[in-house]
């Protein structure tokens, strides 16, 4: 498989941080402006309202590649926050106190605060924010 889809390796982490981004945006807006979904709005100056403008900040960002390696790093700090505050106090495992999505943002925006923005994205637009020595193999000869 490597073979096969290892040349679309910049491409296809490049749509995995624009989905992933976009969904976390999402959350923020569920929270800020009730959409989607039938909610009502969480009040802007409580921890739900700060954890809300991060999602939505911080998931445009990371989606358009704008500083993506800060916006992740505070995304994944933002939802190592979520687990522990909310779902660890129900339980350690994340499948049994729902704390599975919180786990899941935290590593994946951990990896993309290690891998910058990669293609597609404003930073390298702009001549920044790729590793070049994060893509290749390392020489061992």
């Amino acid at each position: 498989m490597e073979r096969f889809l290892g040349p679309y390796s910049p491409q296809l982490y490049a749509i995995l941080r624009i989905v992933s981004g976009l969904l976390f945006a999402m959350h923020g807006t569920q929270k800020l402006f009730a959409w989607p979904g039938d909610r009502t709005p969480v009040e802007l100056a409580s921890m739900m309202g700060v954890a809300g403008i991060v999602e939505l900040v911080a998931g445009l960002m990371i989606a358009f590649g704008l500083l993506t390696g800060w916006a992740a790093f505070v995304a994944s700090g933002q939802m190592a926050v979520a687990f522990f505050y909310a779902h660890f106090p129900e339980g350690w495992n994340p499948l049994l106190n729902e704390g599975e999505k919180a786990v899941l943002y935290c590593f994946l925006f951990l990896y993309m605060a290690a891998r910058g923005s990669g293609i597609w994205s404003i930073d390298a637009a702009m001549g920044r924010g790729t590793r070049r020595t994060a893509d290749r193999e390392p020489s061992y000869t």
